[in-house]
This record gives structure tokens, C-alpha cells and sequence, in this order.
């Protein structure tokens, strides 16, 4: 799951980055209005979570020009505007969560994963391809009747490639899935979570396509 943390308190900006990426999300920050917008149409996050407290504009309008776009994304509103009337402008604006600094991590948490099961049922809840089945709400995985366990990330990347069966997947366009901008991670990230995934699957159920990338077959 990729969020977008518009923050331009630098040090809670850091210390949330720190605390969701433990949690297995794909965190990118930015700290204005303008570039939030601009990273929200070329990244397509699932989640924003949006101060209103912004040096370049108001929060609210960058909600406002979110919920005009052709933009799906999620929205958190994170703020220290937390009365009711505040609350309720944002909710009327297109948040679909509100959230007033300061905040217990434990519940944001559990609001993120509520806006994540509300991501996922967008689309169909399971997906099966060949032996293999996806559950991605209650993120569990089956090889026929076997009962598969994933760490996140695994789950992550087997559900990038199994919602476009067919469709080659580059190693940059699944690392940008899994991890966030200038996230330290080995260059052969993927190759490692593709070769864990590769001895809990079927027998060439992902397949590499050399130089390219890898891909799921439709069957």
C-alpha cells in the first residue's frame, strides 16, 4: 500500500515515515501544497494523509483540487484544526478520514488500516489465477487448499503482479510499489522477494522475462 504524507513539520514528517514504513507501507513525503498535487497525479498513491497547515496553500484546497481531479486516492486529514466545525469542512470537502494532532500512532494506524480494506474492496476481494488465490482483505494467500503465509511485502508484490496477469512488470515499477522514494534498499530487493516467493508457489507460476521483468500468466 503506497501513502503520500504531506507534512511540513519535518521532524513528525520523519518520525511517521519511520513508524509506517515498520508497519510494511510505501511511504513518499512532501512538504508543500504544489508538489503534493504534482506527486498525487504522477504516483496515483491509495492514501494521502494531508495536513491542512501548509506553507504554499491551504489544506483544504489541496483537498478541494484532489476531489476535482480524476484522482482515487484516499485522504487522511491530519491537522491540529481539530474542532467540530473544522472536522466537518474537511468530511464536506472529500476527506474520508479526519484526524487531530496530536494523535496516538496506534490509532492512526488502525484508521490507515480501515482506509486500506476500504482500497481493497473497491476492487474484487479475491483473486485467482490458476492454483493460486488472493484474499486482499484478509491478506492471506492459498495455493489450492494450502494456506500460504506472506510477509507484507511478499503479499505486496505477488498482488502487483496477479491484478494484471500478462502485463510485464519492471523491477523499478515494483520497487516503486513496495518501498518509498530514497528508501535504502539492496538493488536486488525484488530479485530476493521473487525468489522467497518463487519456493512457497507452484512451479513457474511467475515467470521472468530476461531483461525485462517478471509477469504472472493468465490461465
Amino acid at each position: 500500500m503506497q501513502i503520500l504524507l504531506v507534512e511540513d513539520d519535518l521532524s513528525l514528517a520523519d518520525g511517521l515515515q519511520t513508524a509506517l514504513k515498520r508497519q510494511g507501507f510505501s511511504v513518499n513525503h512532501v512538504a508543500t501544497g504544489r508538489a503534493a498535487l504534482q506527486a498525487a497525479t504522477a504516483e496515483q498513491p491509495e492514501i494521502i494523509i494531508l495536513d491542512l497547515g501548509l506553507p504554499d496553500m491551504d489544506g483544504l484546497e489541496v483537498l478541494r483540487q484532489l476531489r476535482s481531479g480524476d484522482r482515487k486516492s484516499l485522504v487522511m486529514v491530519l491537522t491540529a484544526r481539530d474542532t467540530t466545525a473544522d472536522k466537518v469542512m474537511g468530511l464536506d470537502r472529500g476527506a474520508d478520514d479526519y484526524l487531530g494532532k496530536p494523535f496516538d500512532m496506534p490509532e492512526l494506524l488502525a484508521r490507515l488500516r480501515a482506509l486500506e480494506r476500504r482500497v481493497t474492496a473497491v476492487q474484487t476481494a479475491d483473486i485467482t489465477i490458476g492454483p493460486v488465490t488472493l484474499d486482499t482483505l484478509s491478506h492471506k494467500a492459498r495455493a489450492g487448499s494450502q494456506e500460504i503465509d506472506l510477509p507484507r511485502r511478499e503479499f505486496m508484490l505477488l498482488k502487483a503482479l496477479m491484478e494484471q496477469p500478462g502485463h510485464i512488470h519492471s523491477r523499478q515499477s515494483l520497487e516503486s510499489k513496495l518501498y518509498g522514494w530514497g528508501e535504502e534498499l539492496a538493488s536486488n530487493s525484488i530479485e530476493v522477494h521473487i525468489h522467497h516467493l518463487r519456493k512457497k508457489l507452484p512451479e513457474d507460476f511467475i515467470k521472468t522475462i530476461r531483461g525485462v521483468g517478471y509477469t504472472v500468466r493468465d490461465s
